[in-house]
């Protein structure tokens, strides 16, 4: 008994850790390991899809969100050309509109050009939104 060393309480506590380098390769392997039966899965058993897409026509059932309905009914009113920039110059001049726009006046009575715009903007956004909801 004399040649046995005593274990301290702080030595009985400690726990029984991995080095890190051990866990990591535990995960890739067993990550390869399902990644594998995923692509075996999908190579014996493959999703059948509709017919494929045709990039020139839209079908009819499908609808944008809510919040892009406007940009879509304006899609279906002009040429391909203006639908696609009209909304590209719009950003670019709400983007450059502070430096455009110099009244230093924020009354609304001051600025009846500005205010008429967003209205204007803002009726035509809501009325093309509901157009392209109900058609």
């Amino acid at each position: 008994m004399a040649s046995l060393e005593r274990i301290t309480h702080e030595e009985a506590d400690e726990p029984v850790t991995k080095p890190f380098i051990n866990y990591l390769l535990s995960e890739v392997i067993v990550w390869y390991i399902v990644l594998a039966l995923l692509i075996v899965l999908v190579s014996l058993f493959p999703a059948r899809l509709e017919a494929k897409a045709d990039p020139l026509r839209t079908p009819p059932h499908v609808k944008p969100e809510w919040y892009f309905l406007f940009l879509y009914q304006v899609l279906k009113l002009v040429p391909r050309t203006v639908g696609v920039l009209a909304p590209v110059v719009v950003v670019v001049v709400l983007f450059f509109l502070p430096f455009i726009d110099r009244n230093p006046s924020i009354q609304p009575r001051r600025r009846p050009i500005a205010i008429g715009l967003g209205i204007l903007v803002l009726v035509v956004s809501i009325v093309l939104t509901i157009w392209g909801q109900l058609s």
